[in-house]
């Protein structure tokens, strides 16, 4: 571990215990300015002229504090949290810290309500020297796209359900969608998974999909189809003329992907598509 050179709010700062007191111990950088870590974070392992890995926020009384305790989301970063508390001017959200997280009522797009779940981001207010959170993500993403091409592999993070689909933050640093037709699984807010490139626009924005392009993908879908074919004794009532949002709910895929799949299955001589529905061969 290196002692940090100076303290840094909202991060993970590795200090050198310089003094035990009552209240604790303090805890300092390289430029000797110090923190206070209260005493019911300290264990018996920790000594004077230890190195201690510990994070730093602000108190009730705004005053620069460390814990061992590590929050939901540092500064810059995103998390799901819940409201615990609502006020004229904010509310609390719960973040992990004995001091919970504010959020102006300026940085909410909506009011808040106790016990529902929010996505937000820790910020630094000037104003008021303090960490604070933040609702209005799209002031924070990057707007001109580098490095990105169609069909790529990126890390998504769901934040919010849209009419149009799912805003994901894009590897973190830009903003994407997945439209509601683009999407065959269970997926919540918070979710962390792998998306594919659809597009991306001139406004900075990316679409995406949750299935990897490619013929791999048609053939995944087939073996679904007849896995569920074989499930259900070899008949099931669908053929290429039944409902597309039937088909996402029961087959998971688009109708598009579906058609493909009976074909290719029929194709391969597995199965046969009737009026009535689709058969194991030999059923």
């Amino acid at each position: 571990m290196t002692q940090n050179p100076h303290l840094e709010l909202g991060k993970i700062n590795t200090l050198l215990l310089d003094r035990l007191t009552t209240p604790g111990a303090y805890l300092m950088a390289e430029d000797g300015k110090d923190v206070l870590l209260p005493g019911q974070y300290l264990t018996q392992t920790m000594h004077e002229g230890d190195l201690v890995d510990v994070f730093l926020y602000t108190d009730s009384e705004d005053r620069l504090v460390a814990t061992t305790l590590t929050p939901k989301a540092m500064l810059d970063e995103f998390a799901l949290l819940e409201v615990v508390d609502i006020t004229k001017i904010g509310a609390f959200l719960n973040w992990g810290l004995s001091k919970d997280l504010f959020v102006p009522n300026m940085l909410q797009k909506s009011p808040f309500k106790i016990g529902e779940k929010r996505f937000i981001r820790v910020v630094y207010d000037e104003r008021t020297h303090r960490l604070v959170g933040s609702e209005k993500l799209g002031d924070f993403f990057e707007k001109h796209v580098v490095g990105l091409h169609k069909n790529q592999e990126v890390d998504i993070l769901i934040i919010t359900k849209t009419p149009l689909g799912y805003k994901c933050i894009v590897n973190e640093k830009y903003e994407g969608l997945i439209y509601h037709n683009e999407i065959f699984e269970k997926i919540s807010l918070g979710d962390s998974k792998h998306a594919y490139i659809k597009t991306v626009r001139k406004d900075g924005n990316i679409d995406l999909t949750l299935r990897k392009p490619g013929n791999k993908d048609a053939c995944e879908s087939s073996e679904r189809v007849l896995t569920l074919l074989k499930e259900n004794r070899g008949i099931m009532p669908y053929n290429y003329k039944s409902d597309a949002s039937l088909i996402q709910n029961v087959f998971s895929m688009s109708k598009k992907e579906f058609k493909r799949s009976l074909t290719k299955l029929q194709d391969d001589g597995l199965i046969e598509v009737k009026e009535s529905g689709i058969y194991l061969r030999g059923k």
